[in-house]
Formats: C-alpha cells, sequence, structure tokens
C-alpha cells in the first residue's frame, strides 16, 4: 500500500507517528521513545 499522509504526534515521552492510504486506513502507527 502507498502512504499518503503522515501524522506525528509529539508528547513529553514519545513519538507516535502514524501513516494513512489515500482510502483514510491506517498502513502503520509507530510509537518511539525519546
Amino acid at each position: 500500500m502507498k502512504v499518503t499522509t503522515i501524522s506525528i504526534d509529539l508528547a513529553k515521552n514519545v513519538f507516535q507517528v502514524l501513516g494513512m492510504d489515500c482510502h483514510a486506513k491506517q498502513v502503520f502507527n509507530k510509537r518511539l521513545n525519546r
């Protein structure tokens, strides 16, 4: 699947990265520690 939208949430302790395709379906969701 092709990712068309990437969203980044910058919280205090973790980053969360979310990728969505053209149909607004979630492709990936990763939590990364700072």
